[in-house]
Formats: structure tokens, C-alpha cells, sequence
């Protein structure tokens, strides 16, 4: 049995910042205790943070390695070994994969065709092997403006360890894309439309959200219901937005788009989540609501690391300094993501909590994971 203690520590408690000591035993934190002793068998942590292990809930990292050029189809299984090592390596020791469901398969060169139930099939059967070093669960974002959402939902059900389903709507003029330019630069680099074809597509879209889109949103309320998942909105942009997610249930926001939405997610009771690029960055590369705006007006509960697994140490890092309040930045990134999604074994440095820790070398604004375990096994 793995017996394990981190001493000479900067503990990152639930309320508070202080030297001490965690001691791992059986997958579990069994102990903590204060002081900078470093008794015989334990690591010196030299003063190191020491903290729950990061959870991310939304991140397109898989994609990058399923994907790493453009039409460049790398093998699964290594995508998805390698993609569980990175995020390993940054100190995220429990993560969503987000998997799109709903495609259009109809609309010339615009299609994207259906994929989820593979890839998830693939990634349960990796961690049934145990070849996965983190802690593996589904995130399915279901594309409102599609084709085939209905069909795709039904193929998962409540042994798939779905944890998040997201309403996804980006329908040309609405929500993330609702200045169709940044569509238009999006849709045409990545898939080469001419001015003609951006036009039918973006016509396209509109009519199928018109004729499919109040069934899609229906069917992933209820589908979410029945997988047992929490439920979440993506780019609410206005007050409105906001009540009607809370009418579904939604328990976090991602990325809303606007202060206005941002604040009537704290009135709903809805958390929100931003993108730790668009905080480390200083704003969003869409155009929308800066991260740190939501921050300074005490709007943002949840981070994630979206496109860029680092960032999401970093970005809490960059809060607690922010806050003047450490324990508080850290929090967005472990007990915050973790109550959010009904996590309860995880997320807070506390006994009887699973051994997922990381150790971290503060530098200047930034940090370095020197140290991950997983159940109280080191990965990393």
C-alpha cells in the first residue's frame, strides 16, 4: 500500500494558505498537519505549494492531437494517450473530455460528421485497461444547430460516465458568433468556403435552428437527465439567455459572452465559468467579456483551460494574486469545478478526500508542477 507524505509544504487549504504537512495512504489524504518538519520517509516539499489536484471541464486539447494539422487524422489511441499525458504533466488530474454530438452532414463543404460514440468508446476502453494516468470522464456538447443531434444522444446512456452536458448554439448571429465576421474568419480559414459558400452557409444553419432547433434543445435537457449529467449553457449573451437556462436546469455557464449575462447568472444561481486564456491573455480572442472584468466584479467562480491545458494553473495563480486571496484563486480550478459537477470526493485538501495532489514551484507570476499523484499514485 502506497504511503506518501508531502512535508515542508504550502498547504492550499479550503480557507486558508499554511505550512504543514499531507499524508497519502490507500488513495485517500489521511492526514494534515502543520509545521515545516520533514519527517524520515516524507518528500520535502521545500516550501513548495501543495494542492488538490486540477479539474478541468471543458477542453478541445483531444482534438489537437486527433487533429494536429488540418485534415491530418493522427491514431486514437495514441492521440488519446498522449492528450491524458499532457494534461497529466500540468498538474489536471481529473478532466471532461468534450465530444461534440449533433452533425450536418448536408451542407456541402461545410459538413462535419459524427464521431462521439467512437471516440468515446475508445476512451472508456483505455481506461478500463488502465493505460490512462488521470481521471477520465465525458463531457458531450450538444450542438443545437445540427442535423443529427437526437440520433447521436440516443447511442450514450447512464454507464458512460457522461458527467457535463452543454447546450451548444452557434447559429450565424446568436451567442459566440453573433458578429457573423468572426464566423466567417473562423469558417472560411479552417474550411476554405468562398464568399458564395460562406453565405449559403451561414443561410443554411439559420433555417436548420429554425426547423430542429427547440427539439435538439429539448432532447439535451432530457438526455442530460437521463445519463445522470449536470447540465450546462454555452455563450449566454443576454439576461434573457440566462432565464431560459435556468428554466433547464443549467447548474454552470460556459463562457457567457457579456457582463449583463454574467451577472444574471450570480442572480439565477447559475456559476460561472470563463476561459483561463481569455484571463491570461487579458481578453477574449472572440471579442466578448473579459475574463478579468468578471473577476474584478466578483462574476467568476470556475476556470478553464479551454485550448491551452497550462493555462489553467496559471490562471489561478494570476486570480489569488488578483483576490489577494490564494486559497480562493486555486478553488476555481479544484473545489469550484468539483461541487459544480457533483464531485464530492475531490477538489479540497482535506482527510478523508482522494489522493489526487500536486506540487507546484512558485515562479514570479507563473508556476512549474514538480510533482502529480492520482489516488495517491505519483503520475507525474
Amino acid at each position: 500500500m502506497t504511503d506518501t507524505t508531502l512535508a515542508n509544504a504550502t498547504l492550499v487549504l479550503p480557507d486558508e494558505v499554511r505550512k504543514g504537512a499531507v499524508r497519502m495512504q490507500g488513495g485517500r489524504i489521511v492526514d494534515i498537519s502543520g509545521g515545516s518538519a520533514v519527517p524520515a520517509g516524507a518528500i520535502d516539499c521545500a516550501g513548495d505549494l501543495v494542492m488538490p489536484g486540477l479539474i478541468e471541464l471543458h477542453t478541445d486539447n483531444l482534438e489537437r492531437h486527433i487533429e494536429p494539422r488540418p485534415r491530418v487524422n493522427w491514431p486514437h489511441q495514441a492521440a488519446i494517450i498522449a492528450h491524458d499525458a499532457e494534461l497529466a504533466s500540468v498538474g489536471i488530474t481529473t478532466v471532461y473530455d468534450a465530444l461534440r454530438v449533433g452533425s450536418v452532414v448536408s451542407n456541402g463543404k461545410a459538413n462535419y460528421g459524427e464521431y462521439a460514440r467512437a471516440l468515446a468508446d475508445e476512451i472508456l476502453e483505455l481506461r478500463a485497461q488502465g493505460a490512462l494516468r488521470i481521471s477520465h470522464f465525458l463531457h458531450l456538447r450538444a450542438e443545437i444547430c445540427s442535423e443529427t443531434l437526437v440520433e447521436e444522444m440516443a447511442k450514450f446512456g447512464p454507464d458512460d460516465r457522461i458527467g457535463i452536458v452543454s447546450l451548444m448554439d452557434h447559429t450565424p448571429g446568436e451567442r459566440q458568433f453573433r458578429d457573423v465576421s468572426k464566423l466567417k474568419d473562423y469558417v472560411c480559414g479552417k474550411q476554405g468556403l468562398s464568399e458564395d459558400e460562406f453565405v449559403e452557409h451561414v443561410a443554411s444553419l439559420r433555417a436548420l435552428r429554425d426547423r430542429l432547433g427547440a427539439l435538439h434543445e429539448a432532447t439535451a435537457v432530457a438526455e442530460s437527465r437521463r445519463y445522470g449529467a449536470t447540465l450546462a449553457s454555452h455563450d449566454d449573451t443576454t439576461a434573457p439567455q440566462v432565464a431560459v437556462s435556468a428554466q433547464h436546469g443549467v447548474h454552470f455557464a460556459e463562457f457567457p459572452t457579456t457582463a449583463e449575462a454574467a451577472a444574471a447568472c450570480r442572480l439565477q444561481g447559475i456559476k460561472v465559468m470563463m476561459g483561463a486564456p481569455n484571463l491570461i491573455r487579458g481578453g477574449s480572442h472572440s471579442g466578448n467579456v473579459a475574463a478579468r472584468e468578471l473577476a474584478e466584479a466578483d462574476l467568476l467562480d470556475i476556470v478553464s483551460s479551454d485550448y491551452v491545458p497550462s493555462s489553467l494553473l496559471s490562471a489561478a495563480l494570476m486570480l489569488g494574486d488578483l483576490w489577494g486571496n490564494m486559497a480562493r484563486g486555486i478553488a476555481t480550478v479544484t473545489a469550484a469545478p468539483a461541487d459544480a459537477t457533483g464531485l464530492q470526493d475531490r477538489g479540497h485538501l482535506v482527510p478523508g478526500a482522494r489522493a489526487d495532489v500536486i506540487r507546484v514551484t512558485r515562479l514570479g507570476a507563473a508556476g512549474a508542477v514538480r510533482g502529480v499523484w492520482v489516488q495517491g499514485k505519483r503520475v507525474g
